[in-house]
């Protein structure tokens, strides 16, 4: 294999970017740092084919252009190992790159080794070099996982892991193609590689914030409408600030708060958690978020979970999953892949099986889970199909 190429300057980048572009695909790492931000810090990002490798240094260059329109480039597959978590920060990278465009591609098309794996019948979630030990019978070196990829000069070590992270994802990729293409399954993995094209899986809200708090179907109405107005606000700022928002405002802090709903500044000041500084700063902002909780409470209706279920429909969420289970064991795909415990819980609660009906789930498992699912079930009460 050949050594990886360093890229610190836009001579460099340009280069190595017209020597990639010779392929009909890009294996693609990063490594990013976000201990201290809100937004991932971006250090290193890793591209190879079969002829190249590179390693380009997104610290040291001052303009990245170049390398964002590479991978808005369509002609060439993107292929990563559990790729939402790279997709979102490269795409919320260029995001901020251009801000001025409307609407930034996320790189694509996409193919996912790990996705791929699962199709082939292993663990959802199977690691990279678990993998690459088994299809390639190569044992990657361990001890770079928590490094600090925003020093420089990075180390021997560390370079040698960001190469591996790429140089045997281009061997692994052309392995599951391989496999897949001798089951059938190739389009079942674009279709997922599809899905996660769509911006709205890397775009943050504030307005959603309140989506990534726990227990908010326990709060009275009124308590949870002040719970997503501080999430909100908390989001907002640690995007402006660039900041974790635990920095901001802690879960402990804003889940004391929505519970004790204080109405004075003496009030706010028993909330756990709340610096001396936050109160001298904060104290007004607060009261007038909770007021405004507070008054929207009676309209307060998302987030409301629907009540117990009936032993019944427990019943039928269990015998499905075992449909699943079942189905899964003789397609030799990974169970979570055909349909998780929500998906069929969407299913018998709500009705809703628009994720269950789509692409390729349809004839393999979907078709199967909706007639079981209307089993017992009077006319008007079958579950449908839900856009």
């Amino acid at each position: 294999m050949q050594p990886a190429l360093w890229i610190a300057n836009t001579d460099e980048l340009n280069a190595a970017l017209h020597t990639l572009s010779s392929s009909d695909f890009v294996a693609i790492d990063t490594e990013f740092m976000r201990e201290r931000t809100y937004y991932a810090a971006l250090c290193l990002i890793q591209i190879a084919t079969r002829d190249a490798c590179v390693l380009i240094d997104p610290l040291a260059l001052t303009d990245l252009q170049p390398l964002w329109n590479f991978l808005a480039e369509r002609s060439r597959l993107k292929v990563l190992h559990s790729a939402r978590q790279d997709l979102e920060v490269l795409w919320q990278a260029m995001s901020r790159a251009m801000p001025d465009t409307p609407s930034v591609p996320v790189p694509g098309p996409i193919f996912d080794t790990q996705i791929a794996a699962a199709l082939l019948g292993y663990a959802a979630q199977v690691g990279y070099a678990p993998l690459v030990t088994e299809r390639l019978s190569h044992t990657l070196p361990k001890g770079q996982t928590r490094t600090d990829w925003s020093q420089r000069p990075l180390t021997p070590e560390q370079l040698e892991y960001a190469t591996d992270d790429v140089r045997y994802l281009v061997p692994l990729y052309e392995d599951l193609r391989a496999a897949l293409d001798a089951q059938g399954r190739l389009s079942w993995l674009a279709e997922e590689g599809l899905e996660m094209e769509d911006p709205g899986l890397y775009r943050i809200e504030p307005v959603d914030a309140w989506r990534r708090l726990k227990g908010l179907d326990r709060l009275l109405p009124h308590q949870r409408a002040t719970a997503k107005l501080l999430a909100a606000w908390r989001e907002s700022r640690a995007m402006a600030k660039d900041k974790p928002r635990g920095w901001i405002l802690s879960d402990e802090s804003l889940r004391d708060m929505v519970e004790r709903m204080p109405r004075t500044a003496e009030d706010l000041q028993a909330v756990r958690g709340l610096s001396t500084n936050f109160l001298r700063k904060r104290t007004e902002e607060m009261l007038t978020i909770i007021a405004h909780g507070t008054s929207s409470g009676p309209q307060e209706t998302q987030g409301v979970l629907p009540g117990r279920p009936e032993p019944e429909q427990t019943a039928r969420v269990n015998r499905l999953m075992a449909a699943v289970r079942d189905e899964a064991a003789r397609s030799r795909i990974a169970p979570e892949l055909l349909a998780t415990r929500r998906d069929i819980e969407q299913l018998v609660f709500a009705g809703r099986s628009d994720h269950l009906v789509q692409g390729w789930r349809s004839a393999v498992i979907g078709e199967r889970l909706l007639a079981l699912a209307a089993e017992g079930q009077p006319a008007e009460g079958q579950p449908g199909v839900v856009g």
